[in-house]
């Protein structure tokens, strides 16, 4: 029987990306996101993709998707965002309590709901898309920081929780990676502000670079796990460190 992967945040970016590689890959993938008009563009293309209308927000929402899926193989938590560059002292709560619902507590919805058909498959893996933002800090950043920090602990977590059972836990950590929503979102929808991050920087990161990284993980022999894979442009050193060319 066809291994199944579950995506969540699957309509663009990494998740996208990911979907379609698992699909290349053999699996038979559910690809789970809010934006129902471009998961059904994507399984138009890819036909071993299904589209499941998900809100990692929402209890029912999950619990929904769980209840509609026969096994789980893989579970890729790749739903997540960053909202604002306000520094502490002047943060939105109202942005960090978005961040830590779909970050943390979307990851922790979904990881809840398919564990038990993770074991039950015999060789499940567990995927936690989390950030180089989860390991170390920089202004502006403290919300996100925040929530990609808890992500990290939270793998970290599972794989000491579930020693023992059939489950691999890999986290998946990202610099720089451009794709089409993740700047906008952050700049509240500036176009301009969101391009200025990328601007001058020779080759970041693109989500076909991360979906590449998480078909390795997850297609390793049963007794090897990879922990954590921490993933940058060359350009990048660290957060506050970007190689960038003029003109």
């Amino acid at each position: 029987m066809r291994k199944t992967a579950v995506v969540t945040g699957a309509s663009s970016g990494i998740g996208e990306a990911t979907a379609r590689r698992l699909a290349a890959e053999g699996y038979d993938v559910v690809a789970g996101a809010r934006r129902r008009d471009r998961l059904d563009k994507l399984a138009a293309e890819v036909p071993s993709i299904r589209p499941v209308t998900l809100d990692v927000t929402s209890q029912e929402s999950v619990d929904a998707l769980a209840a509609g899926l026969e096994r789980c193989d893989v579970l890729v938590n790749n739903a997540g965002g960053a909202f604002g560059l306000e520094q502490v002292a002047e943060a939105r709560l109202d942005d960090w309590q978005r961040m830590y619902d779909v970050n943390v507590l979307g990851s922790l919805r979904m990881t809840q709901a398919l564990i038990p058909k993770l074991v039950e498959s015999g060789d499940g893996v567990l995927v936690m898309l989390t950030s180089t933002a989860g390991h170390g800090a920089y202004e502006g950043g403290g919300g996100y920081v925040a929530a990609k920090h808890a992500q990290r602990t939270m793998a970290e977590t599972l794989r000491l929780e579930l020693v023992g059972q059939p489950v691999r836990i890999v986290e998946i950590a990202p610099g720089m990676v451009q794709t089409e929503g993740f700047a906008v979102t952050r700049f509240r929808g500036d176009q301009e502000a969101a391009a200025r991050v990328y601007e001058g920087v020779p080759g970041p990161l693109t989500g076909d670079d991360i979906a590449d990284a998480i078909a390795w993980a997850v297609t390793r022999p049963a007794h090897v796990n990879i922990d954590r894979l921490v993933i940058r442009p060359r350009a990048q050193a660290a957060q506050h460190k970007v190689h960038r060319v003029s003109g």
